[in-house]
């Protein structure tokens, strides 16, 4: 079997088997698979249990039988062993894993991918956990039983909107000393592996053509001791199952009902399906006995549907709580009467579809020898020399990061398998945002998130790469975590909240006021930067004293909100009119400076009662608004001091007599502002002509020396205004 693989090459395969070993020897030619000899021992001791080996060196002594008595029928040495590993010593993990994006997205192919290598790990994570020994274990494959969009189960998630995707995943591994024990006992008949593949995998080279299986099937091996389940969907093994009740469970009836030993009941057994109608033995006595096939039928039918019954069970779990559309069944223990029938009811399936593969699916296997075993027994040890030519299914080695690594190879390996092998955190393949800030607004949640940061840095044979790129024995891996991205930060300046102003009717003038955020009671400048957890308020009023201190002006008496009487500490809110007297600057005390004015609402005084009364009246009075606003215009053409009631309206500047001038030009026209310490300029809007309530739902424009101005901002000789509505 050495050197390069050629037509005509001999392959040696061998099926180890809880039972016995079978041997098949055999070369590929353009006409198919020739079998030249066939061997089969079984074992002398109970050397393994459940497909696992117990006693190497018993195993070691049978596998050497095998291979002296395939030499001599052959006539030449044998040195290199094809082998696969039982199906049943598979262990499997099932989970369910989700993600959740930060608003609806359309799910693509690799959002799925994420998700399942997420599930992977969890299950890795999981099994690891039980596992008490040193012992590795690779993963050998994994299929989505169900998928989950927003919590509810769907077929398949791409193309869908989403803001939760989750699926339940099955996992499958295969623990290191079944693999070792296997070559430690091939190694003791003095062979070397040449090709490793598992037993569901070989089975399938010979029971389903390639041609079938993109189907969604299903492959039961009724061995003796276990029935091993593969299924089948998109070309591939996706679920691997056993259960502990196959072909032995039927001969102990048998032992049972018939007195006789063992090896008697399994002549029985088989005798079964030769049609005859009636069966001789002996029994333990040494005494002749005669049963009717009937019989044994009738005492093995409630343990033949128990055997259907789990194994269907089985079937649906591992194919997402579904039927598959058909099985195909091989090994000893399936050829027994009714037991196809069974398991096609069991899972609600034509009973045609449910079929024993045996010497009809060997169309390609040319038998050299005349008494050649031709039923399906040998199909898996068929199916391990096909595999050898397949070269897709072994253990290969690569370097992840510097370790050396050995992964079983399913035809697609990528580097996320081997960083699942080696524990690779599945945060750091993946882009990691900066940690997210919440706080309140108003009482309402809101988050920000952090920026997303790198992802992971890949090179194959220092090509780079990424998480779908295959790799293959002898590869060089190394994978640079990825990087986190920056925490979120956010400012009070970046706040909708705060981008309107309060609009405020003062004395006849509509002056716009900035919103005050209050954080934790108290007030902030809009370059505050928000912390976590902080809780936020939007003023939407200010105080009759905080507008004089905002314009600069002494509040002297007369105070009239919506012209109701009010105090100092009388709240006014949007779209409110206020009126006062201007204090007479030579005996009012001083308005108060800025670290004076109230900075929280915890320290704001309690108004007389009034600010929700005004509230209540300037809802009952809107009804009026167009009369008062025509009777207003017509009372400001008239005189421009009188205010809507007719008394004369507060000159803003009498009675600051003249301190000080200043003299800009505004609109093109020269004007001189005189009586204050210093102006700003909303002052303005005390000469200018302007009509403030005429903005028909347009935003003013406000430029000193041609660029944008501040309300408050000050104003000098020579200074250049502009004020006027923004063209729709």
């Amino acid at each position: 079997m050495g050197g390069v693989k050629s037509q005509g090459q001999l392959v040696f395969g061998l099926d180890i088997g809880t039972r016995s070993i079978v041997g098949t020897v055999g070369y590929k030619a353009d006409d198919g698979f020739h079998v030249l000899a066939q061997e089969i021992r079984e074992h002398g001791s109970r050397a393994m249990l459940d497909g696992q080996i117990h006693d190497i060196a018993s195993v070691g002594q049978t596998i050497l039988q095998v291979k002296k008595g395939l030499e001599e029928k052959l006539g030449r040495k044998l040195s290199e062993v094809c082998i696969a590993a039982a199906g049943r010593v598979l262990r499997t993990v099932t989970v369910t894993v989700s993600e959740e994006f930060e608003s609806d997205k359309e799910v693509t192919g690799e959002d799925i991918y994420n998700l399942s290598m997420s599930g992977i790990e969890l299950a890795y994570n999981e099994f690891q956990s039980g596992n008490d020994t040193d012992m590795k274990f690779y993963c050998v494959g994994y299929t989505p039983m169900r998928y989950y969009l927003n919590g509810y189960q769907i077929g398949n998630l791409e193309g869908h909107k989403a803001r939760k995707i989750g699926a339940d995943i099955i996992a499958t591994f295969l623990p290191d000393d079944v693999v070792d024990g296997l070559y430690k006992a091939v190694e003791a008949a003095d062979l070397h592996v040449a090709n490793l593949t598992l037993e569901p995998i070989a089975a399938i080279q010979v029971a389903i053509p390639e041609k079938f299986r993109l189907l969604n099937l299903a492959l039961v091996d009724v061995g003796a001791g276990t029935s091993d389940i593969s299924i089948t969907r998109d070309g591939s093994i996706v679920a691997y199952g056993m259960i502990p009740v196959a072909g032995d469970s039927l001969t102990d009836v048998i032992v049972q009902k018939c007195l006789v030993e063992f090896d008697m009941a399994e002549h029985i057994k088989r005798s079964l399906t030769e049609g005859g109608s009636e069966i001789e033995f002996t029994d333990i006595m040494g005494l002749p006995q005669k049963i009717s096939a009937s019989e044994i039928e009738e005492a093995l039918a409630p343990y033949i549907d128990d055997m259907t019954s789990k194994v269907a069970d089985e079937i649906k779990r591992l194919n997402g709580d579904k039927p598959v559309s058909a099985v195909f069944v091989v090994g000893g223990g399936g050829i027994v009467p009714g037991y196809t029938q069974k398991l096609s009811e069991k899972l609600g399936i034509l009973k045609e579809r449910v079929a024993i593969r045996g010497e009809e699916v060997m169309k390609d296997i040319i038998f050299e020898a005349e008494d050649a075993h031709k039923d399906s027994l040998m199909v898996t040890p068929i199916g391990i020399c096909l595999s050898f030519y397949a070269q897709s299914n072994n253990f290969i080695f690569v370097s992840f990061n510097g370790e050396r690594l050995k992964l079983y190879d399913n035809g697609h390996l990528t580097v996320s398998d081997a960083a699942i092998q080696v524990a690779f955190p599945n945060e750091d393949l993946f882009p990691k945002r900066g940690k997210a800030l919440t706080f309140t607004i108003d009482g309402k949640a809101r988050i920000v998130r952090g920026t997303e940061g790198e992802s992971s840095q890949i090179l194959i044979n220092k090509e780079p790469g990424d998480l779908y790129s295959q790799i293959r024995n002898g590869d060089i891996v190394e994978v640079k975590p990825s990087t986190p991205g920056s925490d979120a930060a956010f400012t009070l300046g970046e706040l909708s909240e705060l981008k309107n102003p309060i609009r405020i009717n003062v004395n006849s003038k509509i002056i716009e006021f900035p919103r005050k955020a209050v954080v934790n009671g108290k007030v902030r400048d809009t370059f505050y930067q928000v912390a976590e957890g902080d809780d936020i308020k939007v003023s939407n009023f200010y105080t009759v004293e905080q507008i004089g201190e905002f314009l600069d002006i002494p509040i002297g008496e007369n105070i009239r909100i919506n012209s109701t009487p009010a105090v100092l500490s009388t709240k006014v809110y949007e779209d409110f009119n206020l009126e006062f007297d201007i204090a007479d600057l030579k005996n009012a005390a001083p308005v108060k400076s800025s670290s004076q004015v109230y900075d929280s609402y915890e320290s704001l005084p309690d108004d007389d009662g009034t600010a929700d009364e005004m509230k209540k009246k300037q809802s009952a009075e809107s009804a009026q608004s167009s009369e008062l606003s025509n009777e207003g215009d017509e009372a400001a053409s008239n005189d421009s001091s009188a205010d809507a009631s007719g008394k004369a309206a507060p000159d803003l500047d009498s009675a600051k007599g003249s301190l000080m001038s200043v003299t800009v030009t505004a609109n093109g026209k020269p004007f001189t502002l005189t009586g204050k310490d210093e102006y700003v300029f909303v002052d303005i809007f005390d000469r200018l002509d302007f009509d403030l309530k005429a903005s028909n739902g347009r935003k003013i424009i406000t430029l000193l020396n041609g660029r944008a101005a501040q309300y408050l901002e000050p104003l000098k000789d020579g200074d250049v205004i502009e004020v006027r509505w923004e063209e729709k």
